[in-house]
């Protein structure tokens, strides 16, 4: 087990001596995966250790999820509720390490470092339990079902931020593609917003000699995927960021008949509604362009899953400010280029102000070939050793958006 020296000497992180325990229950976690909705295992845990700290424990918000408050100083004035939120769920993916933790439950697994969120969150509400250096309340918010089942917008639906009114909202994701001991923080769209499609194609069906006496829709199909790709390069304006991607394509069961129908799934991406929707408008107008000139049926459907992920300016500021004391101004990344992941944490900044940040990770994962181990990789594993760079952000996040009040300005009791 290592100890809980910092492998970063020349940060000035706070002392954790519970820091092998936050490894040894991150290590636990990637051993136990679960997936969206199903985090029952996971919420105990969270439950147990935020009351153990002696946060006020709220269960149940979007099934699984969990919210510990934990209150210091002056906390009744209005605005001085902020909200600090971790992912708990993994993916359902078959993981290839060999290494002790790795996961028991086959075709579960923690590939994208929701062990690592949940656990240094943990890690800064027993920190921030014992040093109680703000004033106001900390909402912990452990969220269940971040992978493409929208847990963040079931917890908002079952009431999160009308039982806990935070004036702001933070987030963090670690971050393989930059280097472990740096943190990244802007203004404006950091993830993209998601919508899938699902077109069906139908056809006459034939014997496979004798295509002339069908209508072939997978010939139609394979055309489309070919036109879909004019979208972004001939649709969109150059400055349009944006992704059309064909995912599955569904059509015959053998080996001599033309199938009746074919079905086409797939995702598209962008960082606005408006484009978002000449996008989807595009779309329609290919496909049924295509079904028409090879005399077939079709229908397509559009379901729009996460927003984009949009931080809000001032937020963003204060992370970067924060981040800059964390690990020095060198390490901070004030400018970068959005991703076309998507991320649910996207409907809780459209309720509220706030900043979702990347902590980069750098190396990880059990194939030492496969550096920096990839988001969603089947090699991947959390960096433990940036587990007290997140305690560290999210302490001093938490005592500077809540500073403790001098004597005259706290409310009399």
């Amino acid at each position: 087990m290592p100890d809980s020296a910092s492998p970063y000497p020349s940060l000035p992180l706070p002392e954790l001596p519970f820091l092998p325990d936050i490894i040894a229950l991150r290590r636990d976690l990637h051993a136990h995966p679960e997936i969206a909705y199903q985090e029952h295992r996971t919420a105990d845990i969270v439950a147990r250790e935020l009351a153990s700290c002696g946060l006020e424990v709220h269960r149940g918000l979007a099934g699984t999820g969990v919210v510990g408050l934990l209150r210091a100083g002056d906390s009744r004035r209005p605005g001085r509720m902020i909200g600090l939120r971790a992912d708990m769920d993994a993916l359902p993916l078959a993981e290839e390490n060999s290494f002790a933790h790795r996961s028991r439950h086959e075709g579960k697994m923690h590939a994208c470092g929701h062990d690592g969120h949940t656990a240094m969150l943990l890690g800064a509400a027993r920190h921030l339990a014992r040093t109680k250096n703000f004033d106001g309340t900390l909402a912990f918010i452990f969220q269940p079902a971040e992978e493409s089942e929208g847990g963040a917008r079931l917890m908002i639906e079952d009431g999160l931020f009308e039982r806990f009114p935070v004036a702001a909202v933070y987030g963090l994701h670690n971050w393989p593609e930059l280097p472990a001991g740096t943190l990244a923080a802007f203004p404006g769209p950091v993830m993209a917003g998601t919508c899938v499609f699902e077109i069906v194609f139908e056809g006459h069906g034939c014997h496979a000699a004798m295509p002339h006496q069908g209508k072939d829709c997978i010939v139609a199909g394979s055309a489309l995927v070919q036109q879909l790709q004019t979208v972004v390069s001939r649709v969109l304006a150059p400055t349009d960021a944006a992704v059309v991607s064909v995912s599955q394509f569904h059509a015959g069961d053998t080996w001599n008949i033309l199938p009746q129908r074919a079905i086409l799934r797939g995702t598209l991406r962008s960082f606005s509604g408006a484009v978002q929707q000449r996008i989807e408008n595009a779309v329609n107008a290919i496909v049924q362009g295509t079904a028409c000139s090879f005399g077939i049926r079709t229908g397509i459907t559009f379901e729009r899953r996460y927003p984009p992920t949009v931080n809000h300016a001032a937020e963003a500021k204060l992370c970067q400010r924060v981040a800059a004391e964390v690990f020095g101004n060198a390490q901070v990344i004030t400018e970068h280029p959005p991703s076309m992941g998507a991320e649910d944490f996207s409907f809780m900044l459209n309720e509220k102000p706030g900043c979702y940040v990347w902590l980069g990770s750098g190396k990880g994962g059990g194939n030492p070939s496969e550096s920096p181990c990839r988001l969603h990789s089947p090699h991947y594993d959390f960096n433990d050793d940036v587990l007290s760079l997140g305690i560290a952000y999210w302490t001093r996040l938490a005592e500077t958006a809540l500073p403790r009040l001098s004597s005259h300005e706290a409310v009399p009791s």
